[in-house]
């Protein structure tokens, strides 16, 4: 019996709507495309030479895809997942519990795989590379190692930081892959597939418009379209239509181009209180009351893709479209030079 800090992917701790929204396979999970077709060829040559798949990682932002992917990837290959996550392993003797109860060609899904402790990495290294363990008991005089054998394995690890992963860790992967943004197509045909399965009643141009307010994020479309739902069913008989979308959206301060509350308090400060920038992150948090990494992982990718603001050597700087966003005019002198 496995130790209680991992877990099969049967037993994980999701909502049923998480579950039901997951696709189960390739041909279903939209979006990703070059991702996927690397895969699909990855899983298909091992299973042709009957030999277990290489170690592969995933990065890219929260709500992407990396978890689907891992579980449609055991499901593809025929194995066993388990499912644990970096700050989990807190100790050598967990990742050898972990380890130990793997079967030849399971798959191991480490989330968050660049919150290892480097201690735990240095244990991952033979694991991956030799399908080792090497294990030191006690400690002092009387200390001394003991080796044991692992089943070969898939370790398919994701992380949402992947500058912060160690050039060893990041090597011994066979295939690395970048998860990027999704566009509002590739968005409205998953609140399209949702929908269906919620058994929602939606048109196209309601899918447009959610997934247009979605932030290039699955997750967040989701988690969007069943708020949607809810307002539909109270006040639009349960359809929705993009005149609807749109009502429930602007109910809960999401903009047509997908900012909300925060992230336009953000824009404000910014401009108002510190004529722009630049401003460092701490100071930005204490003013708009959030935690600094909430803005730096939540609200900055989404602002610095859209091009509102920028990140230079002394701070983070509004752009001109951010400007334009909040109704404010451009500031003069070295301000706009900046700019």
């Amino acid at each position: 019996m496995a130790d209680n800090f991992y877990q099969e992917t049967t037993e994980a701790p999701e909502t049923p709507f998480d579950l039901s929204l997951r696709p189960p396979g390739f041909e279903e999970f939209h979006g990703q495309e070059k991702v996927k077709e690397r895969l699909m060829l990855m899983v298909e040559a091992a299973r042709q030479r009957q030999d277990v798949l290489e170690h592969i990682l995933l990065s890219g932002p929260p709500g992407l895809g990396k978890t689907t992917l891992a579980n449609i990837i055991a499901a593809a290959a025929g194995s066993s997942i388990h499912t644990t996550s970096g700050p989990q392993i807190e100790k050598a003797g967990n990742l050898a519990g972990i380890l130990t109860n793997l079967q030849k060609g399971d798959v191991l899904f480490i989330d968050e795989i660049h919150r290892l402790h480097p201690a735990i990495e240095e244990y991952l290294y033979p694991a991956m590379e030799d399908y080792r363990l090497d294990i030191i008991i006690d400690s002092g005089p009387s200390a001394r190692s003991i080796q044991l054998n692992l089943p070969k394995f898939t370790l398919v690890g994701a992380t949402t930081r992947a500058g912060m992963l160690t050039s060893p860790l990041r090597s011994r992967f066979g295939l690395v892959n970048r998860l990027d943004y999704y566009d509002t197509e590739e968005l409205s045909v998953i609140i399209l597939r949702s929908a269906s399965l919620l058994e929602i009643s939606i048109d196209e141009g309601g899918a447009r418009e959610i997934a247009s307010r979605s932030r290039g994020t699955p997750r967040v479309a989701n988690n969007l379209l069943r708020w949607v739902r809810d307002y539909a069913q109270v006040r639009a008989d349960g359809a929705i239509t993009s005149e609807t979308a749109v009502k429930a959206l602007a109910m809960i301060e999401i903009d047509e181009d997908g900012l909300d509350e925060m992230d336009k308090r953000i824009l404000e400060t910014m401009i108002y209180k510190f004529n722009g920038g630049p401003v460092g992150v701490s100071s930005l948090a204490v003013a708009v009351g959030e935690d600094p990494s909430s803005i730096e992982e939540v609200n900055e990718p989404f602002l610095i893709m859209q091009g509102f603001l920028t990140r230079t050597p002394r701070g983070r700087v509004a752009m001109p479209s951010a400007y334009a966003k909040i109704g404010a005019p451009l500031p003069k002198g070295a301000q706009g030079e900046l700019l």
